[in-house]
């Protein structure tokens, strides 16, 4: 049987991912050292190899393995449009579209006073920089529509006002495929506001 102190190390470490609890992380632990230990061995040296060479991109703040990432490198990207996301999953889910063609900033965070993150924690100064650049003709604010991702998106609405930059907001509403009577009221609420 494995030594008790590595299979404890194990299950702490996988129990730090999100959503995963102490059975959840039990229940891996035990698969991968019972049923699939190359798989363990892929997800060691995958993990050890992300860790050494993916960092942030220079300019979008997004997960890179290079300086400047390859959608800040596209010459084909339009330039005069940011759009602005919480984090680089976010990002990723606007680029699996396919509808979106400009450059990104990723904040790595939303505002939240309660845990102490403020402007300069999710780089608001390198947005607003990166904005009044002079190319940047339009901001648009794809954060979360949360609590935290609608403060962070007012926020960064205000800074720009003054920046001549025009600035939007992704916009919210009733699901493609949803019936009326089963959507929250909050969003038909939204959805009948911002109707166009």
């Amino acid at each position: 049987m494995s030594d008790p102190h590595s299979l404890d190390a194990l299950i702490h470490a996988l129990r730090r991912l999100p959503g995963v609890g102490q059975r959840s992380a039990q229940r891996m632990a035990f698969h991968l050292l019972q049923h699939d230990r190359e798989g363990a061995q892929l997800l060691a040296g995958a993990l050890q190899q992300a860790v050494a060479q993916v960092r942030h991109c220079a300019r979008c703040h997004t997960f890179s393995e290079t300086e400047i990432c390859a959608l800040c490198s596209d010459p084909a990207r339009d330039a005069s449009r940011l759009c602005v996301v919480e984090t680089p999953a976010d990002q990723m889910a606007l680029e699996r579209t396919g509808a979106y063609k400009g450059l990104y900033h990723v904040l790595m965070g939303r505002l939240s006073p309660l845990d102490g993150i403020g402007p300069k924690d999710i780089g608001l100064p390198a947005l607003l920089a990166r904005a009044s650049d002079g190319t940047v003709r339009e901001v648009i604010i794809a954060t979360n529509f949360t609590g935290e991702g609608e403060a962070t998106a007012h926020v960064i609405a205000e800074a720009m006002k003054s920046r001549g930059v025009a600035v939007t907001r992704l916009a919210r509403g009733v699901p493609i495929g949803s019936e009326l009577e089963y959507v929250d009221l909050g969003t038909i609420a939204h959805a009948l506001a911002d109707r166009r």
